[in-house]
């Protein structure tokens, strides 16, 4: 694993560690992954859910029944459902979006994958990522998982992060550059 030793460096990284070893322990990788997919996109839909993990306001003890209420409703799976309960009582539940970026990078690094984060001004349907995922393939010769963000503010085309390498493909890159050059 390429990566391995900068993800564990961060506290969010030992903690996607700890989750990634019981995961493959239990052969349970791919159901902790879904899990916390889910999750990630709870946690980009609900202000409520954002507001639970990041408020210091909240007990130990709320912060816990909360995050088990909120993972049966989502239906997560047993080892994430009792792992966020680690996390609140914690109180590290502001970490779970960095836990859920490194759990996935240990992952795909477990499965041969490059770790992609893409950022597009509107959502992609599945056969975006899939041609997507096709061409970064073609372009660094291995598969490739994709970590999707939105982010209306780049107007339009992707921003792709692969390690250390980043492709800005943006308009607002495009015009900003634009825009210096006119200036002279």
């Amino acid at each position: 694993m390429e990566n391995s030793g900068a993800i564990q460096a961060s506290l969010a990284g030992r903690y996607a560690s700890a989750l990634f070893g019981l995961a493959r322990e239990g052969k349970s990788i791919e159901a902790v992954e879904a899990s916390l997919t889910t999750l990630d996109s709870a946690l980009a839909q609900s202000d409520d859910l954002r507001r639970l993990v990041s408020s210091p306001l909240v007990s130990r003890q709320g912060a816990t029944a909360a995050i088990k209420a909120v993972a049966g409703e989502l239906r997560l799976d047993p080892l994430t459902t009792n792992f966020l309960g680690v996390l609140a009582t914690n109180r590290r539940l502001n970490k779970a979006a960095s836990v859920i970026t490194a759990f996935r990078e240990l992952a795909a690094n477990f499965r041969g994958e490059a770790t992609a984060d893409v950022t597009t001004a509107h959502p992609l349907d599945a056969k975006q990522v899939t041609a997507l995922k096709a061409k970064l393939k073609a372009r660094i010769g291995r598969d490739v998982a994709v970590n999707l963000k939105t982010d209306p503010a780049i107007l339009g085309g992707l921003i792709v992060k692969i390690g250390s390498q980043m492709i800005d493909g943006s308009i607002r890159t495009r015009l900003n550059t634009l825009a210096h050059a006119m200036k002279g």
